[in-house]
């Protein structure tokens, strides 16, 4: 069983940045996509940034530009970099890794990390 921890979130003013982690853990093969989806209250969870094996990554047109995903294979981490953050960014964000680990191929989501835009 593949299980995700996000961490990092918090609370930052209008304009500042921040770097949320996902951290993977379990008998992993290989991982295929990794992604950060956020919700806000009331609103459907969305997809923010995503990376797949041909590391080409793609974002969503309201951050491109001021967010970056990354990963290190080696730690099994995803990270998203966000810059210029605006109180509209304000959700939790969760991380998603699809892979193929001991147990046979997997769909996995963290717990979700709270981000706060606000002054």
């Amino acid at each position: 069983q593949v299980h995700l921890v996000e961490s990092g979130g918090g609370l930052v003013q209008p304009g500042g940045s921040l770097k949320i982690s996902c951290v993977a853990s379990g008998n992993i093969f290989s991982i295929w996509e990794v992604g950060w989806y956020r919700q806000a209250p009331g609103k459907q969870r969305e997809l923010v940034a995503l990376i797949t094996t041909a590391d080409s990554p793609e974002y969503a047109s309201s951050v491109k530009g001021r967010f970056t995903i990354s990963r290190d294979s080696a730690k099994n981490t995803v990270y998203l970099q966000m810059n210029v953050l605006k109180p509209e960014d304000t959700a939790v964000y969760y991380c998603n890794v699809d892979g193929r680990g001991s147990d046979g191929d997997f769909s996995s989501w963290g717990q979700g990390t709270q981000v706060t835009v606000s002054s």
